[in-house]
């Protein structure tokens, strides 16, 4: 009792309190554009925080860490943009539900979510340092991968009516986060001779172009976010925190998913994102199917991520090994202020462990609250015209992925995904399932092979690898049966012609993937991304067997898709409308990416936020200089005073 008065004056003292105040707006606005993330914020304000007492230090660092994934629900529930990588589950039922014209309800569950979990992740980190110790040190490499297999299962469910698509993209993503130097044998995969590979794919700007530029194409030919003309309301805000307090059991379930999760190392904020959502949408309940609008699938995963603050942070306390990147940072916090994690975090240092536990319960009170006091404001946005919408946030966007490498190759980089995305939306490829692929695939290739190492095969008889691996394939195949009623209820399913052209394409990636691995990849280096070519390869192969047959079928009934077949059985890929959205869009980057290698990011965002505008005819001619204007102050204010990183020449000033 002492130790927790003590805490409570130390972090009484209007200092302190201050610092907590002004890492929570710091947070916030991290979260809140795209591209930045947490880790970024965290490392930023570290240098802060050198002439500060330990209380204080903490305080503003744990007080920005605790809420940005708070506000990263912002651009996810308006545009599709999810702000942080912890979002992106968020964005499937959230953005649906903004287009509906319920951004204010999905707002109200996902903050009042959010509060209860950040401080049912502060309690679980008060009582559980004493006894954590253990239990983490019980888990062995083996079970970290059967965590991560489990939550691998989760694609299943991401995939809805087709889990053959789910597992296919999930394979492909896996692919995909191979590209880079090997951290095992130090062998480059799939470079092409390109340094800017060598780190792998960045996964800011691999999320921005899967799910932010093929939101902004169907934003564009849609005419605005919200799809009706209702005024957004506090009712819509309280409509959604009575669905959060209803929901109750679910919050709490998916509370203890992301405590518990977060406080083991190597399970990132969106393995345990899409586990919570996946425990939700195996019991959909009343309302609208997941993907389609639910506000169990926004209550969901906001009550996990901001509970895995608190988790991730006990094993960083209670033996100094960090629950995610953002405890890996804070580590060097300890460091500067002279606190070793162990023993004495929980003796001498008590008090200072304890004002923890009340700066992150406090931080996530206060965020919650703020975003709260902003949800109508921030709603009415559902109600502007896409056509100023649109080049404002594309320019975040561009920048933010710009900023990742400071390379023309990210703009290169954020296109191809970009477009691939576009790609698996017109075709309803799963792009969920790729992106929790890309997450879990290098922690299941690391647990994997250290697995193999230590102990051969024998790792998988290991009780609780057992466990998991039998829930995941059980879930997996319990969705593979529902698929098969619904198939033989429904008939023929839509697009044969599309993803039979999709699935070859994909198997002869597969195929090459494999063969490049065996024969130029050391064995280290190659065994996995064998096994994931050799799945995707099977996988895309059964679903061009199965289109197959479905067109042949439709050709001899001479019945056509009516979405996507001419009279004649060629394929009309996309409707003419959604096919302008996404050229217009490519070409919309493409100009503002030209631009800020020429100008440099602050004139090209004026200049391109005004011309664009200006060239849509969607506001009067004064009103265009003033919202780019504005747009450039909050560039300025985020990207160099926030940030305050250099950024390269422009080619322009390079030749003048």
């Amino acid at each position: 009792m002492d130790v927790i008065l003590t805490a409570v004056v130390e972090m009484a003292q209007p200092f302190r309190l201050l610092m907590l105040m002004a890492g929570v707006f710091a947070g916030l606005i991290v979260g809140a554009v795209p591209g930045i993330g947490g880790l970024f914020g965290m490392a930023l304000l570290i240098p802060m925080t050198y002439n500060m007492d330990a209380y204080a230090a903490f305080a503003l660092l744990l007080g920005m860490g605790s809420v940005n994934t708070t506000s990263d629900t912002i651009p996810a529930i308006l545009f599709g943009v999810p702000g942080s990588v912890g979002a992106a589950a968020t964005v499937l039922d959230g953005h649906a539900m903004a287009k509906k014209g319920e951004a204010a309800r999905a707002f109200g569950a996902s903050y009042s979510a959010s509060l209860i979990g950040g401080v049912f992740g502060a309690l679980v980190l008060a009582a559980s340092i004493p006894v954590i110790r253990p239990i983490v040190l019980y888990l062995k490499t083996p079970d970290f991968f059967a965590i991560c297999a489990f939550g691998l299962s989760v694609v299943a469910l991401l995939a809805g009516s087709q889990p053959l698509k789910g597992l296919a993209a999930a394979m492909l993503g896996m692919l995909a986060c191979f590209v880079g130097l090997d951290d095992i044998a130090g062998a480059d995969r799939w470079t092409f001779g390109q340094i800017y590979l060598w780190d792998g794919l960045p996964i800011v700007v691999v999320f921005l172009g899967l799910f932010g530029l093929p939101e902004l194409a169907s934003l564009l030919m849609r005419g605005s976010i919200q799809g009706n003309s209702e005024i957004p309301s506090y009712s819509g805000m309280r409509q959604g925190m009575m669905d959060t307090l209803r929901e109750w059991p679910l919050v709490l379930r998916c509370s203890a998913i992301g405590s518990l999760l977060g406080a083991v190392p190597g399970v990132g904020i969106a393995v345990l994102d899409w586990i919570a959502y996946g425990h939700a949408a195996r019991r959909p309940g009343p309302g609208p199917k997941f993907g389609e609008g639910n506000v169990r699938g926004v209550i969901a995963p906001e009550s996990a991520n901001n509970a895995k603050e608190g988790g991730s942070l006990i094993p960083t306390i209670a033996f100094g090994v960090p629950g995610s990147a953002s405890m890996s940072i804070l580590l060097g916090a300890f460091v500067v202020h002279g606190l070793v994690p162990g023993p004495d975090m929980l003796g001498k240092n008590a008090a200072v462990t304890v004002s923890m536990v009340f700066s992150i319960a406090l931080a996530n009170i206060i965020g919650a609250i703020t975003c709260l006091v902003l949800t109508r404001p921030l709603a009415r946005i559902a109600r502007v015209s896409a056509t100023v919408l649109v080049p404002l946030v594309i320019t975040f966007i561009v920048v933010g992925a710009y900023q990742t490498n400071m390379s023309a190759l990210d703009f290169v980089l954020l296109m191809l995904i970009g477009g691939g995305g576009m790609a698996m939306k017109e075709l309803n490829w799963p792009r969920s399932a790729f992106a929790l692929g890309f997450v879990l695939g290098p922690s299941l290739e690391s647990y994997f092979f250290l697995a193999y190492q230590i102990s051969g095969w024998a790792w998988l008889t290991q009780p609780l690898v057992l466990v998991l691996l039998g829930l995941a394939g059980a879930g997996m195949v319990r969705q593979t049966v529902s698929w098969i009623k619904a198939r033989n209820s429904t008939g023929a399913l839509p697009q044969p012609l599309p993803d039979l052209i999709a699935s070859s394409a994909l198997t002869v990636l597969a195929v090459a993937a494999f063969v490049t691995a065996a024969i130029w990849f050391p064995f280290e280096a190659g065994i996995f991304p064998m096994i994931t070519a050799g799945l995707l390869a099977l996988l895309a192969l059964a679903i061009s067997v199965q289109t197959a047959t479905r067109l042949r079928r439709q050709r001899q009934s001479g019945r056509t898709s009516v979405a996507n077949a001419a009279p004649n059985g060629e394929w009309a890929p996309s409707g003419e409308k959604a096919m302008q959205g996404n050229l217009a869009i490519i070409g919309l980057c493409l100009v503002l990416a030209a631009l800020v290698l020429l100008i440099g990011h602050l004139a090209a965002t004026f200049v391109f936020v005004a011309g664009a505008i200006l060239a849509f005819g969607s506001a009067s001619r004064r009103a265009p200089p003033l919202i780019a204007g504005v747009t450039t102050l909050i560039m300025y204010a985020v990207f160099d005073l926030l940030a305050s990183q250099p950024w390269p020449t422009p080619w322009l000033m390079q030749i003048f």
